[in-house]
């Protein structure tokens, strides 16, 4: 009797926000009897400065079938594009020997750039998850959509993003609105309760909480150290609040921020703490228990919503993300961010949230997903076609 092999599903995975998305469909693909996981694990995932992160996902079960270094050392324009190449370079390896059906990618960040181009040279299917989303301010907006270019599926988390994927030319039966993977975490987690978080944070929440996440604005260059300066002088002229800080991603000015939340920190710890990375687990329990998400990380636009809390969204790097009513958007400018911090905490915006409704949907995210990667037909797959739109308007 012969035995049919079973489908080899690839998870590339370079960050620790971009882990905590993909980690329940992980979780499904590894217990399917269809399926094998593979696992390359890269990015700030092996990097000290930020965490050695990698160990979260050996605690957790997943075994990592090649972990890849790809010298995040420097964050100036030519170390990121050194990164980059060095990943192409060495994830096209990893799939030569580890021959997947399918490469599962999450996002917009160079290294998953860096890997579907790897997929692409060696003729690996890509299945692209959060394509079709629009983030102005930061050059993942235009690596999010050369990945769109590369993949042969996707999953995308709005009815407006699966139909930006096809004006982009994809063929509309590839392109599955499944909703946002964050929201399975929400839903399928044991979040801990306040007193628990207290202790593994080594941190006492008081009348009024934030949780700050802000990363730099890729395309504004050498903008990082004023604005989080204007940020910190509003945070801390807030009265009875405490602020938990988790650093920023591996982009271009990171380190500055970062260099910038220590110091503060160091100056403030009856108030502040900062963590490089909390892990999924603290970071949506701690969202449970503060008053809003502050910065621009996009767990503020698609995860804080399913909790009714507020999300003072700064700047451009969101601009153009779907966002909810529990989401304020203003300036770097400290009359606008006193502005937000004010409408936060007023009665009538309170009464908003708890009636809000997050768009990116209510979960079982993952389970669609992996009913999709059993069922495709990978037969001639890799010869992609431009699919044109109908033109309905008045020639002009």
């Amino acid at each position: 009797m012969r035995i049919a092999m079973k489908r080899k599903i690839c998870v590339f995975t370079g960050t620790r926000a971009e882990y905590g998305l993909l980690a329940p469909l992980m979780k499904k693909i590894r217990d399917d009897r269809e399926l094998c996981l593979q696992t390359i694990v890269s990015g700030a995932h092996l990097s000290r400065e930020h965490g050695f992160t990698y160990k979260e996902i050996i605690k957790e079960g997943f075994k990592i079938d090649k972990k890849i270094a790809i010298d995040l050392n420097s964050d100036t324009e030519t170390g990121v594009a050194r990164s980059f190449g060095l990943g192409v370079e060495h994830f096209a390896k990893a799939l030569t020997q580890l021959r997947p059906h399918i490469v599962v990618i999450l996002g917009d960040r160079y290294e998953a750039f860096a890997m579907a181009t790897a997929a692409m040279i060696c003729r690996v299917p890509i299945a692209h998850l959060y394509g079709g989303e629009v983030t102005i301010g930061a050059i993942d907006e235009a690596i999010r959509h050369s990945i769109t270019k590369m993949s042969h599926f996707h999953f995308v988390a709005t009815k407006e993003y699966r139909q930006r994927v096809i004006q982009l030319g994809e063929n509309s039966k590839s392109v599955l609105n499944v909703g946002a993977l964050g929201v399975d975490n929400i839903k399928e987690l044991n979040l801990l309760s306040k007193k628990e978080l207290e202790q593994r944070l080594g941190f006492s929440f008081d009348k009024r909480n934030l949780l700050i996440t802000y990363h730099p604005v890729t395309l504004e260059k050498g903008s990082e150290k004023k604005s989080m300066w204007i940020l910190l002088s509003v945070l801390n002229g807030l009265k009875n609040t405490r602020l938990i800080f988790t650093k920023a991603n591996a982009d271009m000015g990171g380190c500055v921020i970062n260099s910038l939340i220590e110091d503060y920190v160091r100056k403030n710890r009856h108030k502040a703490v900062c963590f490089t990375s909390l892990g999924q687990l603290n970071y949506l329990s701690a969202m449970k228990y503060v008053d809003a998400v502050v910065g621009n990380s996009s767990s503020g636009i698609i995860e804080a919503s399913s909790f009714k809390i507020g999300t003072i969204d700064i700047g451009n790097r969101q601009a153009g993300r779907i966002k909810a009513d529990s989401v304020i958007s203003c300036g770097l400018q400290k009359a606008s961010l006193e502005k937000a911090f004010r409408k936060l905490y007023s009665k009538r915006f309170q009464e908003v949230l708890l009636r809000v409704v997050n768009p990116y949907g209510n979960g079982r995210v993952a389970s669609r997903i992996v009913d999709k990667l059993k069922s495709i037909d990978l037969d001639g797959i890799l010869k992609k076609k431009f699919y044109d739109l109908k033109c309905t308007g008045k020639r002009r």
